[in-house]
């Protein structure tokens, strides 16, 4: 095992599943690439305050995803992983790691249990329920 991918989105799961991908990239001197996904998903009143701000839905959500990769960062090397590398994307979330996994062939994909989404996963299906059907590799998912 070399490529293991943590899918974060800056919620609590996601935190705690990203501090067990650091640590099994320590323990097997391997390579983590930590993956932000937005999703596009702004309320009303959201987007009304983005347009009072002059700011763009694509500024603000690529802002929020580098200080979530920032943040997912700084854990991951705090659990003494070095071979660190982050990257964002855009859609469905599971489908984005899968195919991330694909191209990059990845080892195993860590993300947790439950993210921003909970209501949503359970009436729809989980990232993580998505990832641990479809997925290339090994899929640990975090509660």
């Amino acid at each position: 095992m070399k490529l293991v991918i943590s899918g974060t989105d800056g919620s609590d799961g996601a935190e705690r599943a990203l501090a067990i991908a650091a640590d099994l990239v320590k323990s097997i001197d391997g390579k983590l690439l930590i993956v932000n996904v937005s999703e596009d998903k702004f309320s009303g009143a959201d987007l009304r305050l983005l347009e009072q701000l002059q700011v763009s839905e694509g500024d603000a959500l690529e802002q929020i995803g580098q200080r979530i990769l920032m943040r997912a960062r700084t854990i991951a090397q705090d659990h003494g992983a070095v071979n660190v590398e982050t990257m964002s994307g855009a859609g469905d979330p599971a489908q984005v790691l899968i195919d991330i996994a694909n191209t990059k062939h990845a080892d195993a994909i860590v993300v947790g249990r439950r993210g921003h989404g909970e209501l949503e996963g359970l009436l729809l299906g989980s990232v993580s329920q998505k990832l641990a059907c479809l997925a290339p590799c090994a899929v640990l998912v975090i509660p």
